[in-house]
C-alpha cells in the first residue's frame, strides 16, 4: 500500500510538471530575451472603440477622458458605448462625455458577448460595415494610457489582425484580494503573453484591453461567443481557426479588480464555469490541432482552459482518502498516517512555492508597474498563492452549480493621471 501511494503521489508530480514545464521555459525567455521596439506604423488606421457598460456612471466618464487623451488623430477614433440594461443614469455620463450611445434593454441574453454583438450590428447598420479598420473592446472600468492606441496601432499595421494588451491595475493595493488579481493579469502579460510573442505562437486575449480586425467581425457576422467567459471563447476559437493573436507590451490598459470576497466569488465562480465551458466546446478540436496538425499553440491553449487545480486537489484528496482508511484500520497507522500526512502537505506546500515563485518572480521584474508601497509589494507576495487556493472550492461549487452573468459594482474613479504617474 505505501509503494502505491508513493507512487501516485510521484506519477502526479511527474505529470504536472511535464505539462506545465513550458511555462517554466516562458519564464526564462521573458527574463533574457530583450525585446525591441516596434517600429513606426506606415499609416494610421481608423478604429471604434466599444464599451459594455451596466450601471458604470460612476467609472465611465474617466474612460473616455482617457481615449479622448489618446495622442493618436481624433478623427480616426469613435467611441461607442452600449449601456446594457442599465437602471441608473449610464448612457447620460458617457454621452456627455463624449461618447456615442446606444442603449440595450434585454433581460434574456445577458452578457457581455450579446452586448458587444449589438452594438456592432447597430454599428455595421448605421456606419456602414467597412466604417472601421479595427475594433477596441473595453470595459467600463479602464484606464488607458496616452500611448495605447498608437502603440497597438504599430502592430495591427504589420498585420496583426488580433491584438492584446499590458494589464495593470488601478487599486492594486486596496486589500489582498484585489493584490491576487493585479499580480496574476501583470504575470500573464509579462510570463505569457510577451514569451509567446517573442517565440511567435499565439497569444490570448484577457477579458479587456484587445483590438479586433473588422475582417474577423464580418467573418463572424458580429460577436458570437457567448459563453459565460467570451473573452477565452474568443481567443480558442481564434487559435482553433490559425488566427495568431499578439501582444503589444507598451500598450497599458488599467482596470479596478474586486475587493470584497462576495464580488471576488461571483467574479470566479463565472470565470470558472465559463472554463469548463469552453473546455467542453473546444477541448476536442485543441487536442485535435496539437496532435494531428501539430500546433504548439493549441496545447498552450489546452492548458490554459484545463482545469490544473485538480492535479493537486486528486493529490490531496487521494492521499486524505488513505489517511482516513488508517485511522479506520488501526493496524496500519503507524504506517500510512506519517506517509499520507507528508504526502498531502507536501502537495500543498509545493503548489505553494510554485506560486509563490511566480508570485515575487512578477512583482521583482514588473516593481516599478505595481502602485503600492514596498512593505505591501512584498507582503502581497505571500498571499498571492493563497489567492489562487481560493480558486479550490470555487470551481468545485462552479461544477455542479447553474451559474449566470451578474456585473461586478466599480467604484475606484480616478483619472489616468492619477494613476499613471508611478
Amino acid at each position: 500500500m505505501l509503494s502505491f501511494i508513493n507512487a501516485f503521489n510521484l506519477s502526479l508530480f511527474i505529470l504536472f510538471t511535464v505539462l506545465y514545464s513550458y511555462q517554466i521555459f516562458y519564464a526564462f525567455v521573458a527574463l533574457f530575451h530583450k525585446v525591441r521596439p516596434t517600429p513606426p506604423a506606415s499609416r494610421n488606421h481608423r478604429y471604434a472603440v466599444l464599451i459594455a457598460a451596466r450601471n458604470e456612471s460612476s467609472v465611465i466618464a474617466e474612460l473616455i477622458d482617457s481615449i479622448q487623451k489618446q495622442k493618436y488623430p481624433k478623427e480616426l477614433l469613435d467611441i461607442f458605448v452600449v449601456a446594457d440594461n442599465c437602471t441608473d443614469n449610464t448612457a447620460d455620463v458617457a454621452r456627455r462625455a463624449g461618447a456615442i450611445v446606444y442603449e440595450r434593454h434585454n433581460t434574456v441574453q445577458v452578457g457581455k458577448g450579446y452586448a458587444l454583438d449589438y452594438i456592432l450590428k447597430l454599428i455595421a447598420q448605421d456606419y456602414g460595415e467597412d466604417a472601421y479598420e479595427g475594433f477596441f473592446v473595453f470595459d467600463a472600468d479602464n484606464l488607458l494610457d496616452e500611448n495605447y492606441v498608437a502603440e497597438m496601432n504599430k502592430l495591427f499595421d504589420r498585420g496583426y489582425r488580433v491584438l492584446t494588451s499590458y494589464r495593470n491595475s488601478k487599486n492594486y493595493d486596496s486589500n489582498w484580494l484585489s493584490a491576487g488579481y493585479s499580480l496574476w493579469f501583470l504575470r500573464e502579460a509579462k510570463y505569457l503573453n510577451n514569451p509567446r510573442m517573442i517565440l511567435g505562437t499565439s497569444c490570448a486575449i484577457s477579458g479587456t484591453g484587445f483590438l479586433v480586425h473588422n475582417d474577423i467581425i464580418k467573418k463572424n457576422h458580429g460577436w458570437k461567443h457567448h459563453l459565460l467567459t467570451e473573452d477565452i471563447e474568443f481567443s480558442i476559437d481564434s487559435v482553433i481557426q490559425g488566427e495568431k493573436i499578439g501582444y503589444c507590451g507598451t500598450a497599458k490598459v488599467y482596470d479596478e479588480q474586486p475587493r470584497t470576497w462576495e464580488q471576488s466569488w461571483n467574479q470566479r465562480l463565472r470565470w470558472s464555469k465559463g472554463f469548463y465551458q469552453v473546455f467542453a466546446r473546444y477541448g476536442g478540436r485543441l487536442v485535435k490541432g496539437f496532435v494531428k496538425e501539430h500546433r504548439f499553440g493549441c496545447y498552450d491553449m489546452f492548458m490554459t482552459i484545463a482545469p490544473a487545480l485538480f492535479i493537486s486537489l486528486a493529490s490531496v484528496l487521494v492521499n486524505s482518502v488513505f489517511l482516513l482508511c488508517s485511522v479506520m484500520e488501526w493496524y496500519v497507522i503507524p504506517e500510512m498516517i506519517p506517509t499520507t500526512t507528508m504526502a498531502i502537505a507536501t502537495s500543498i506546500c509545493n503548489f505553494y512555492l510554485v506560486l509563490y515563485a511566480f508570485g515575487l518572480l512578477t512583482t521583482l521584474t514588473e516593481w516599478k508597474e505595481i502602485d503600492t508601497t514596498p512593505l505591501k509589494k512584498i507582503l502581497y507576495t505571500f498571499t498571492f498563492p493563497i489567492f489562487i487556493f481560493t480558486y479550490v472550492p470555487i470551481s468545485i461549487v462552479a461544477l455542479f452549480r447553474k451559474i449566470e452573468w451578474k456585473p461586478i459594482t466599480h467604484s475606484v474613479c480616478k483619472s489616468i493621471e492619477e494613476v499613471a504617474r508611478r
